[in-house]
């Protein structure tokens, strides 16, 4: 097979004994046609009667020339998360349920990998946030989300309170159950289900989407990538706030605390199949336009 490609990883959801079946048909098929093949540790279980070669999930990408992902979202945008520093693409595999990164199913999966590997796809560039964690003028934790940083109350049944600067420039202020802060990728995610718009994949901006906010013409607000936002809390009384990038927790940030989030500066490359229509998974996903035949 002529291929741009020569070594691969793969990524699976390691709790999920139900990638078995997908993932030894997918490393049988890689080997078959020569191909150097190495398999996330967490995920190499899965693959019986074979002597497989394997690394972290964390260094997989330092070895690979592209990584494949075989779940749903969440292991996307871990595998995403691992890799992007890497420079090197991601392909994935859909076994969850809504899937709006992963847009090869199993059925399809010989076919439409056969032509990526042959060099026929279309790429695309999906950018990271990265927040920080500021306390006492320290960077205390740092984490990257290539769907969304959410700012939410925690163990408290009382609103927090958020100040927002965007570029060091008051913004507004207001009491609600947290923020969501997504990139044009997030925005099919949690973004959407908290009232955020759909931002198309390669639009240059973030949406900021209140939680629950106590005045309701607290609204989301579209703003240019390029901007650092810096969220504050100005009650009095102390309490936690819990942050969270894509799924990861990062518990008690204290309300003296900074959070610092920026557009992280390299881009994690996504391959599809040739046809790609960001449209078309929306229809499909979201159920739009049932009754209409074009």
């Amino acid at each position: 097979m002529q291929t741009p490609f020569k070594t691969i990883g793969i990524i699976g959801k390691p709790s999920d004994p139900g990638i078995a079946e997908t993932l030894s048909g997918l490393y049988d098929y890689l080997m078959q046609h020569d191909f150097t093949v190495y398999v996330a540790k967490d995920s190499v279980k899965f693959i019986k009667n074979h002597s497989v070669g394997s690394y972290s999930m964390e260094t997989l990408g330092q070895h690979c020339d592209l990584v494949i992902a075989v779940g749903g979202d969440g292991t996307f945008l871990a595998a995403a998360r691992a890799i992007v520093k890497y420079d090197i693409p991601l392909i994935g595999i859909n076994l969850g349920r809504l899937g709006f990164l992963v847009d090869i199913s199993p059925n399809e999966l010989p076919a439409k990998l056969h032509h990526i590997l042959q060099g026929h796809y279309s790429e695309e560039k999906r950018y990271l946030l990265r927040a920080k964690i500021i306390r006492d003028n320290q960077v205390i934790h740092e984490e990257t989300a290539v769907n969304e940083v959410a700012i939410h109350r925690w163990v408290t049944p009382s609103m927090i309170e958020i100040v927002t600067k965007i570029d060091n420039v008051f913004l507004n202020s207001q009491r609600s159950d947290g923020l969501i802060i997504s990139t044009p990728t997030g925005s099919t995610a949690y973004s959407l289900s908290a009232g955020g718009p759909i931002l198309y994949p390669s639009l240059n901006a973030l949406v900021l989407v209140p939680l629950n906010p106590h005045t309701l013409s607290n609204r989301p607000i579209v703003i240019h990538d390029s901007a650092e936002i810096e969220i504050s809390f100005c009650q009095t009384k102390q309490i936690n706030a819990l942050v969270t990038c894509d799924h990861i927790e990062i518990p008690d940030v204290l309300i003296s605390d900074k959070i610092l989030i920026k557009k992280d500066p390299k881009p994690i490359r996504i391959l599809h199949p040739e046809g790609h229509d960001f449209f078309q998974i929306l229809r499909n996903k979201l159920n739009w336009s049932s009754g209409y035949h074009s």
